[in-house]
């Protein structure tokens, strides 16, 4: 019964309806130009506000406005490192300090990979015994 309702329809979703009474929205043609020297239009409606810069449909590189609109230029900050973050918490002086005593823990075998306590401990109870 099913197969009977959708005979002569196709699944795609045609509409049935026509384009009488209808307005459409007023559109403006934008030209756009890659490096690579590709020239297109995209169509845009009037009210939308036009982008400096397109992604060219042939080869996916920037294209730049032909209507002269240029792109703001953005203020990036610079990346931030970890050293970055470590200096503004600590000064030169406090992190050599730390570095000293982890150095010396992991030298005692207090701290490290595991295969190292095992060595060390192994010495220790050598001398030890």
């Amino acid at each position: 019964m099913a197969e009977r309702t959708l005979r002569g329809a196709r699944l795609g979703g045609q509409s049935f309806e026509d384009e009488r009474g209808i307005e459409f929205a007023a559109r403006q043609q934008v030209g756009y130009e890659c490096k690579q020297g590709h020239a297109f239009e995209v169509t845009m409606s009037d009210e939308a506000e036009i982008p400096a810069l397109w992604e060219c449909p042939k080869c996916g590189s920037e294209a730049r406005s032909t209507q002269g609109i240029e792109p703001e230029a953005k203020n990036e900050k610079p990346a931030r490192t970890h050293w970055d973050m470590l200096l503004e918490r600590r000064s030169e002086k406090e992190l050599e300090e730390i570095l000293k005593e982890r150095l010396e823990l992991l030298r005692g075998g207090e701290i490290g990979p595991a295969h190292l306590h095992r060595a060390n401990a192994k010495k220790r109870v050598k001398a030890g015994a």
